[in-house]
């Protein structure tokens, strides 16, 4: 299976999200880490949005990071010139290819949308900037029109890097994967598709996968998915997806996900849950005894990677669907042994301080009632 390549836009898109604004100090790190988990690609800002903004990416592209740079703009002549002063050859730009933006937003039919995007590109070549095409709201637009656009600017503008975008979550995977297969094998080969997914029903790493899946090379992500409404494809659910379940390969180098994750999460004054794939408080947290009892056995009964490749480990809780295992494994991690009918004594009340409390049960709380056990053994004797 071919690698996959990352473009990530937790610094564009990502901080799009309503009310996340990072401080340039946020963004720096933020790049850096990016670089240094093996991302090839990050779009790290929109240059029209104000001098702010522009000195924000000029300052990441002062980094002399190893990492390809890019910045978003619309297909106007201001916005290019912005881009061009900060320093930051690689000029992303979007335009509208479904008719209802195209008309919605800007009043052009697609042929003036076309006309309109090819000056822009024609514009910002002639000032020696590395130009990719981005088709906003591709999943509603025409196919005949996308094929025109990505074949006339091939043809004309000399480009070779183009961005569909699910913008409204159009997609569930079948469709990404047939709408990807027909736009590449009616345009020429040397194109490079990226695919850039949004998750208003929860199926942007789903429809990213099966994007690439379908010939496109790039995956447009997020650090833990963060993104307008309800977020983008998360940088680590694709990373590890690709690997795991479509034995593909990447540069990402995994122990780094959940420390880039941390930092992105706090920067963003957001919260992503607890139960967040890969980052997630509890993404390796067990509490049926069912899964305790098979982990302890055999870490494979219960993973299909190991945690460690990311920095994290199994933890065991407990809590109402406890077992007498658990009980004896919380226990023996503290160099205390417990016979079964004390364990089964002691997940009696386990569950009982589970269901009134609506939480699991502290070690040491588990510890306490252990010497109380005892303590009434020996006074029994």
């Amino acid at each position: 299976m071919k690698s996959l390549k990352l473009c990530d836009t937790t610094l564009r898109d990502g901080e799009q999200a309503a009310g996340v604004s990072f401080t340039r100090a946020e963004k720096l790190e933020i790049a850096r880490l990016l670089s240094e988990c093996g991302v090839e690609q990050a779009e790290i800002g929109i240059p029209a949005m104000g001098i702010r903004e522009q000195e924000d990416i000029a300052a990441i592209a002062a980094l002399g990071l190893p990492m390809k740079l890019m910045t978003w703009n619309r297909a106007l002549k201001s916005d290019i010139d912005k881009a061009l002063a900060t320093g930051v050859n690689w000029c992303h730009i979007s335009i509208p290819a479904s008719e209802v933006q195209l008309r919605g937003k800007l009043g052009l039919s697609p042929a003036e949308g076309l006309a309109k995007l090819l000056r822009a590109v024609e514009y910002a070549r002639g000032l020696g900037m590395t130009v990719s095409v981005g088709m906003e709201d591709s999943s509603r637009a025409d196919m005949s029109f996308l094929v025109e656009l990505v074949n006339s600017l091939y043809k004309e503008g000399g480009i070779r890097w183009f961005r569909y975008a699910d913008t409204v979550s159009a997609h569930h995977p079948g469709q990404m994967a047939e709408r990807i297969s027909t736009l590449l094998g009616a345009v020429p080969s040397d194109v490079e598709l990226e695919v850039h997914c949004h998750n208003d029903f929860g199926l942007a790493v789903a429809n990213t996968l099966s994007g690439i899946a379908a010939g496109a090379t790039w995956a447009s992500t997020t650090v833990a998915g963060i993104g307008e409404r309800t977020g983008n494809a998360a940088m680590e659910e694709v990373a590890l997806a690709w690997r795991y379940l479509y034995s593909g390969q990447s540069n990402i180098r995994a122990e780094l996900l959940k420390l880039i994750a941390d930092m992105v999460i706090a920067a963003s004054g957001r919260s992503v849950g607890d139960s967040k794939p890969i980052v997630g408080k509890m993404a390796f947290t067990h509490e049926s005894g069912i899964h305790v009892d098979g982990l302890v056995k055999d870490r494979e009964t219960y993973q299909t990677f190991n945690p460690a490749e990311v920095g994290r480990e199994h933890s065991f809780v407990l809590g109402k669907h406890s077992g007498t295992g658990g009980v004896a494994h919380v226990l023996g991690k503290r160099g205390l042994e417990v016979d079964p009918d004390t364990a089964a004594r002691l997940l009696v009340r386990v569950r009982e301080y589970a269901e009134t409390s609506k939480g699991n049960v502290p070690e040491a709380l588990l510890v306490e009632w252990l010497l109380e056990e005892q303590q009434q053994a020996q006074n029994a004797v």
